[in-house]
């Protein structure tokens, strides 16, 4: 899971790519990085760490010039968490030309920003191990001679499988696409001129763009010039988006499949309340921040008090794994404390987006008890997630995830808590449902977009 950002046709574009990444630091916090072209001439910056992080300097910024530009924040899944990964990638033609001087000619001026995870990358390169699958496109795309012939787009497009919704630059052409079922989200509007694209809505409103709509699964949009043209890959097909981007990871003040994500978060937390309740529960808490919405509607619908138990620490980057238990128990409160006014003496119900793992919330709940709770029952907005996701999700393999090996009542043992309530996949999608759209629930039901993966 990454975030992406194009901007097309203006003079400020590094710039507004570099605030576009601002507003979704949270999809990823490994690495960050811009693009820019200046008449086809690629300039690049990019490094581990965040935003922040990588653009220290103005400098930096400064030296990106021209007027289209991409940018990327990483969560890696496939490929190694390392700078040869760091996106965006490129081919690295203008370290060529500048080494071979002005006489060397190359229309393979290559960037990509890429979000999704491709499922058949041993089929594309002969093995995937340690390789990231935006190298898999770039590959690709080096084969076109011309970006503007729709037949050998949508050729090279149609060898990628899984998910993906990448930009990419070639030369001074931009181009944007989404895979067939739009698993992962895309969007873009309108800035005077300009085009901007973002995986999320929230990176257009920073910017002032005006939202246009989505980019449509399986369309393959290419910006040349003043022209913006628009091509399918196939027919179309049934649409899968990722539902977890609605759970958890997309920001609640963004629109994502034409939804609104507030939305549908709070009737999450009204459905889980339904199903789920906690009658005798003193104080509703959220495990923030992903999670408040939801809480706030699962008290109100149950006339509870809504308080804010957990304390996040907004400030903690990415962090390392710890030598001994100790010190990775100690870890948790450096991103979680508890306020103990609002817990203490008290039956608390613990509401979170979801439970992958459960290493987090397992220790979340002993600081809560710690802290003078009483009792402490643990609600999900989610179903038990008991299948990988092979999708973009940081879930790989089944012995990772607490629900795959454990009923209801042992994953309540496992966390300490009183009791443990999910919210059932209908009324997950219950309360995400509108117009045309259709989810993909893999991690849940075992239902796979791609057959062959498919679990009974």
């Amino acid at each position: 899971m990454c975030g992406i950002v194009g901007i097309y046709n203006n003079e400020e574009a590094a710039n507004l790519a570099y605030m576009g990444l601002y507003a979704q630091q949270h999809r990823g916090q490994e690495s960050a990085g811009i693009v820019s072209s200046d008449n086809g001439d690629l300039h690049r910056h990019a490094s581990l760490g965040l935003v922040s992080d990588v653009f220290k300097d103005t400098k930096d910024l400064k030296r990106l010039h021209g007027n289209l530009a991409i940018g990327h924040v990483r969560y890696s899944t496939t490929g190694d968490d390392n700078e040869k990964n760091v996106g965006p990638l490129w081919n690295y033609s203008s370290l060529l030309r500048k080494i071979l001087g002005k006489n060397y000619k190359d229309n393979r001026r290559i960037a990509v920003s890429h979000n999704g995870n491709l499922t058949n990358l041993e089929e594309l390169h002969g093995f995937s191990d340690g390789i990231t699958d935006t190298k898999i496109i770039i590959d690709l795309l080096e084969k076109l001679t011309n970006p503007k012939d729709a037949a050998s787009l949508k050729k090279i497009i149609c060898n990628l499988k899984g998910s993906y919704a990448f930009l990419a630059i070639i030369g001074n052409k931009m181009i944007a696409t989404r895979d067939v079922h739009g698993i992962r989200p895309l969007c873009f509007g309108k800035l005077g001129e300009s085009y901007v694209f973002a995986s999320e809505t929230c990176a257009l409103d920073l910017l002032g763009a005006t939202y246009v709509r989505d980019v449509e699964p399986g369309e393959v949009i290419v910006l040349d010039g003043n022209n913006l043209n628009s091509y399918y890959i196939g027919e179309k097909r049934r649409s899968k988006h990722c539902i977890f981007e609605h759970v958890y990871f997309a920001r609640p003040d963004s629109k994502i499949f034409g939804q609104e994500v507030s939305v549908q978060r709070r009737n999450m937390g009204k459905q889980l309340a339904k199903e789920n309740p906690t009658p005798d529960c003193d104080v509703v808490i959220s495990v923030p921040d992903s999670s408040n919405i939801q809480a706030m509607a699962f008290a109100e619908t149950q006339n509870k008090k809504y308080d804010v138990g957990l304390i996040r620490n907004h400030y903690i980057g990415r962090t390392f794994i710890y030598p001994n238990q100790r010190l990775r128990d100690l870890s948790v409160k450096l991103k979680f404390n508890v306020d103990a006014s609002a817990v203490r003496g008290k039956k608390v119900a613990v509401i979170d987006d979801s439970i992958v793992r459960g290493t987090t919330l397992r220790k979340l709940t002993k600081l809560i008890i710690r802290a003078g709770a009483k009792e402490v029952h643990v609600r999900s907005c989610s179903p038990p997630v008991k299948f990988p996701c092979f999708y973009g999700m940081d879930f790989p393999t089944r012995k990772e995830l607490i629900a795959n090996n454990k009923n209801i009542e042992e994953t309540k043992e496992e966390l300490g808590a009183d009791s443990l309530g999910y919210l059932s996949l209908s009324g997950l999608l219950k309360s995400v449902e509108g117009e045309d759209c259709e989810y993909c629930t893999a991690c849940f039901s075992g239902n796979y977009i791609d057959e062959e993966n498919n679990h009974e």
